[in-house]
């Protein structure tokens, strides 16, 4: 079982956009990360997101270039500072799942997953990036698989 966390693409500033959907910059570069994973060959049975405007955009973007028949559901308990022990423990078992969120939460629900503990940082996303993780065939633990980022600086 496949884990595939993502924060969303680059969004446009309140002033310009208050409901903070993705910039032309953050499309483009979710568009871009999500061809490469299609050639890639990345299987998402679906994609659960935040709800908020960018998160859903980018979850629409990973769904047209991965789909067809990837179901799309907004998920609470992923916004920015929302309590990431109480959704890992309610994380769905299931095969290739996507979620779709905001920083702090994302890194520190892949802390949570590989660690134990929020506090000890373990990976740095970038918007419009992938983080694959995976339970360790032998140990039965999260591990990160690979990532997949639109910046390799």
């Amino acid at each position: 079982m496949a884990l595939y966390l993502v924060q969303h693409g680059k969004a446009y500033p309140p002033e310009v956009d208050p409901e903070r959907g993705l910039s032309e910059e953050g499309r483009a570069e979710v568009e871009r990360i999500a061809i490469i994973a299609k050639g890639y060959q990345i299987k998402i049975g679906a994609i659960a997101h935040s709800g908020k405007k960018r998160a859903q955009q980018t979850a629409e973007i990973f769904a047209d270039k991965l789909g067809p028949g990837i179901s799309l559901t907004e998920t609470s308990g992923m916004d920015p500072n929302d309590n990431v022990i109480s959704f890992a423990t309610q994380l769905e078992a299931g095969p290739n799942l996507m979620y779709v969120g905001h920083l702090p939460f994302m890194e520190k629900l892949t802390s949570f997953l590989i660690t134990g503990s929020v506090e000890k940082p373990v990976f740095k996303f970038q918007n419009g990036g992938i983080v694959c993780l995976d339970m360790h065939a032998d140990t039965g633990c999260w591990i990160i698989k690979w990532t997949l980022m639109p910046l390799i600086s």
